[in-house]
């Protein structure tokens, strides 16, 4: 699974990077060490424009009566999504692009666990695979926007670490994955394939961001 990740661009930075029409979100601060839950941001499409905007990371399906299943659900899996109950509705019309500036993975030694963070060698942002969904909640009837990332089988540079990752998506199929007229459910798993062993990099990373309460830049460092 990916359970933790880095968020540390701004907005606009983003926005530019992945060529968003449009900015609509309030203020997320850099985020080390983003947890299930927190406020993220995320591309997707919208009446034709591709906008950046903010989400919760945890999916909640429309369907859901309360929010409290979200921690479940911050990631699906590529080779289930498009039949699960809590997303193949999303799948079908609602994919998006997650940013990341790398993700982290634990390994055991002995008792420890030792955090490494996982980044593309040109320190380029990720584009993570990503699924959305709206949700009213009944008690304020405020709309709420919830994601979850996709993973994938791991490949040969990743398996050391751990048996999945996050589904990267390269520029060229962007247009392909945020397109909410396009349903073509076998396309779409196509996308969701390990990126090539040399795209990646990794080091270990201090203990310090083995909890949520830790965050700051000193955290992506190596050890």
């Amino acid at each position: 699974m990916c359970g933790r990740f880095v968020q540390s661009a701004s907005a606009d930075d983003y926005a530019r990077y992945f060529g968003a029409d449009i900015v609509k979100t309030e203020r997320i601060e850099a985020n080390y060490n983003v947890a299930p839950t927190d406020r993220v941001l995320a591309v997707a499409e919208h009446d034709g424009d591709r906008i950046l905007g903010s989400f919760g990371w945890g999916l909640v399906p429309h369907w859901s009566k309360d929010r409290g299943q979200a921690a479940r659900f911050i990631n699906a899996r590529a080779e289930t999504v498009a039949e699960k109950p809590a997303f193949r509705d999303s799948f079908r019309t609602k994919r998006c692009l997650i940013p990341a500036d790398g993700f982290y993975e634990w390994t055991r030694r002995g008792d420890l666990k030792i955090p490494h963070l996982i980044f593309i060698g040109t320190h380029a942002p990720m584009a993570l695979a990503g699924v959305w969904a709206s949700w009213k909640d009944p008690a304020t009837d405020e709309w709420v926007r919830t994601c979850s990332i996709i993973t994938t089988r791991p490949n040969d540079f990743m398996r050391p670490i751990h048996d999945r990752m996050p589904a990267l998506l390269p520029e060229p199929t962007w247009d392909v994955w945020l397109d909410r007229d396009n349903d073509d459910t076998e396309q779409l798993r196509a996308l969701l394939v390990p990126p090539p062993e040399s795209l990646l990099e990794t080091y270990e990373v201090s203990t310090e961001v083995n909890s949520v309460r830790n965050n700051g830049p000193e955290l992506i460092l190596p050890v």
